[in-house]
């Protein structure tokens, strides 16, 4: 099936923006040709494709054509290139899953070497962003684990470092003498979602299994750092974002020596990675600076 390349892109503009009449404007077309556009998509489909509200959002089916109508942008990118052809100005969009404290610490100087793309990136655990390529949702991600996505390249990237810390106030009320299996069973901790099992993980490893303290829920990587300064409770901190409070006495390791290392690797749909590969060498380089080598 071929679809008109005007369609996709007005189905593009509306899940991107938001509403037919913010597409409209961004394509130079009234609201009416956005309509009727994405209704005669919507009729070669025969199913529909956004489920029309504040903002307008995309069914399975549509959000599964938009991200077709990306890659295709991408491709004719690289192809103009290699062929020095004049292509019209403006950046092309690319969709990449990436946990969140990746994003907080070193994600970002990976997009700086990029000024002619325009990123729209998902935010899940390293742990579940494999699953959005495996959907076919994301072009690419960043990823915990060995093993590739079918149809991936897998490039190891090195390990994000975390450290248990909390506010020495809060060590004082609850680790008094130390922690141990008892005294971490009724401290609080913080957890970022539900997915969030780098506490568990350093439990485990460090002081024993099958201990399950109470959960603060933060779904925020800054608000991690803040809460374990203001004393809420006792986390898994990026070493990049700590460095700074550990050193000025805001924050304090629960255990010395006792980091965690969390592999990374960086997966890229292999139709996409030709087209990709300046990406793919700056989210190299961007790592080598801002991760660990796994010991």
């Amino acid at each position: 099936m071929q679809f008109d390349p005007h369609h996709l892109s007005a189905l593009a503009a509306v899940l991107r923006l938001g509403s037919f009449e913010a597409a409209a404007a961004d394509l130079s077309v009234t609201p009416s040709a956005i309509s009727q556009r994405i209704k005669a998509l919507e009729e070669k489909v025969g199913a529909s494709l956004i489920n029309r509200g504040t903002p307008c959002t995309g069914t399975p089916q549509g959000a599964r054509i938009a991200k077709h109508a990306e890659d295709v942008g991408l491709l004719e990118s690289q192809l103009s290139r290699e062929l020095s052809l004049e292509t019209t100005p403006g950046p092309t969009r690319i969709r990449i899953a990436v946990n969140a404290d990746s994003l907080a610490t070193w994600f970002v100087n990976a997009m700086v070497m990029l000024p002619d793309l325009l990123f729209d990136l998902v935010i899940d655990d390293q742990d579940h962003s494999a699953d959005w390529l495996k959907r076919g949702d994301v072009s690419a991600a960043i990823c915990a684990g060995d093993k590739p996505v079918a149809g991936c390249d897998m490039h190891p990237l090195g390990a994000l470092r975390y450290v248990a810390t909390a506010s020495p106030g809060y060590m004082r009320k609850w680790f008094p003498d130390g922690v141990t299996p008892a005294t971490l069973s009724r401290a609080p901790c913080m957890v970022f979602n539900a997915k969030d099992g780098l506490q568990r993980q350093w439990i485990a490893e460090y002081v024993g299994p099958r201990i399950a303290p109470p959960s603060h829920y933060l779904p925020s990587t800054h608000a991690f750092v803040d809460a374990a300064r203001a004393g809420i409770g006792w986390g898994m901190n990026p070493v990049a974002l700590v460095r700074g409070p550990v050193r000025n006495g805001k924050l304090v390791p629960l255990l010395k020596n006792a980091p965690l290392d969390v592999p990374l690797n960086w997966q890229i749909s292999r139709v996409m990675a030709p087209a990709l590969e300046p990406l793919t060498n700056a989210v190299k380089k961007a790592a080598s600076k801002g991760l660990v080598k796994p010991e």
